[in-house]
């Protein structure tokens, strides 16, 4: 990533080396809908920003960056060992908690670089103490529990709770934290994730009374309970897509919290021509035009995370107005109609996501047309996509992966 250039030639560097494509990140969004979230929660309770799969598709590093210096943020979650290693590499120094499975091979740099794991594995948490015990270290976990989730973590029960006092005794290991994952929160009637929460909450509290121990740091809400169960918002919580400015479901309500959509993207036209009536466009000839057509070509594909079930369905937006896609998506390229938009031309920009004059395209609308939901479609924006960050309107950096051979 670079932060390269400042002002109007960079903008100017950025159009000339990314017309193909480009992701646009607007970090005043990120930090707006931070905000937005924080006012939700007590004083006391602290925000942990989720920035796995490379911040959901936006860049990791460039988010994470953005958010480390919120005091009401007391670090990060990512789902893999190497997700955390890339944040410390970039100079991240607030906690990081990875909450998928850690292998033996990552244990002691993990230790090293003071990350937290996700324990639920005995034979997993006695090697974690012996490679602490070993380097003369103690190394922060989280206790994962399934309330109900059935993925991984501790059932909280007796065997649970063995398991707990195990690790409280345990040379080289410190529980820090005792979190679960809400299965349905997202949903508008809340019965089971009122339930995932009593059941989490009676756990902690037999650790507590039965064992003793206080665990300090208990969290719960995902971004849909941060929303809509401000009784699951304990000592923090994990902020996920509604970071990003998306939405958990179309179930989760809007009037609560307000958001900023983080990412647009951007192409460019690169063909239009005029054919006549009965042509077939694209791969299989699904789409033979009716009539007289003006149609411009886009260099993006599926091969950039673009769907290609939006074949034939979806559209883009070109000045100011929607272009219906013809026929099938390709892998780098696909068509539109733009016979109704006048003077449409190579050079054009086209918004595949974001707005353009009084339309707009979002991430939950292109889920809704291509079978898929907004999260998928955000990690799915690949490596060949650059991504451009943006401050105050600004060009702050760029990151792109065209040295990577």
């Amino acid at each position: 990533m670079s932060a390269g250039r400042t002002g109007s030639r960079m903008e100017e560097t950025m159009l000339e080396n990314y017309q193909r494509v480009y992701a646009s990140v607007d970090l005043d969004a990120v930090r707006y809908n931070m905000e937005q979230m924080h006012q939700k929660l007590s004083e006391a309770t602290r925000m942990i920003g989720v920035i796995k799969t490379d911040g959901y598709g936006h860049g990791a590093v460039p988010i994470g960056r953005e958010l480390e210096n919120l005091s009401y943020v007391s670090g990060y979650a990512v789902a893999t060992a190497e997700e955390a290693f890339i944040l410390r590499k970039a100079g991240l120094k607030k906690q990081i908690l990875i909450l998928g499975h850690t292998f033996p091979y990552s244990y002691e740099q993990l230790i090293r670089q003071e990350i937290s794991p996700a324990v639920f594995r005995m034979d997993s948490v006695k090697e974690l103490a012996a490679c602490a015990c070993k380097i003369g270290r103690n190394v922060n976990v989280h206790v994962k529990v399934d309330t109900g989730m059935t993925r991984v973590g501790i059932r909280p029960d007796e065997n649970g709770l063995r398991f707990v006092e195990q690790l409280i005794h345990m040379e080289g290991i410190r529980v820090e934290g005792l979190f679960t994952h809400f299965a349905r929160a997202d949903e508008s009637d809340k019965t089971s994730a009122r339930e995932q929460l009593t059941r989490f909450l009676l756990f902690a509290e037999q650790i507590e009374t039965g064992l003793g121990y206080h665990i300090p740091v208990r969290h719960c809400s995902n971004s849909a309970g941060i929303v809509e169960l401000p009784e699951a918002n304990l000592d923090a919580v994990r902020a996920g897509i509604t970071l990003y400015g998306l939405w958990p479901s179309a179930e989760v309500s809007r009037e609560r919290i307000s958001l900023q959509p983080v990412l647009s993207l951007k192409s460019h036209v690169v063909y239009v021509k005029e054919v006549e009536a009965g042509v077939p466009v694209s791969y299989g000839g699904t789409y033979v035009t009716s009539d007289k057509t003006q149609v411009a070509t886009i260099p993006v594909g599926y091969g950039v995370g673009y769907p290609r079930s939006l074949s034939g369905k979806g559209y883009v937006l070109i000045k100011g107005r929607r272009a219906p896609i013809l026929g099938r998506i390709c892998m780098d390229q696909f068509m539109v109609d733009v016979s109704h938009i006048p003077g449409a031309a190579p050079g054009d920009e086209v918004t595949l996501i974001g707005t353009d004059g009084e339309e707009e395209i979002t991430m939950e609308m292109l889920g809704a047309l291509s079978g898929r939901f907004n999260y998928e479609l955000a990690c799915d924006l690949g490596k060949r996509l650059p991504r451009v960050y943006l401050k105050e309107g600004k060009v702050v950096a760029t990151k792109d992966y065209y040295d990577d051979i």
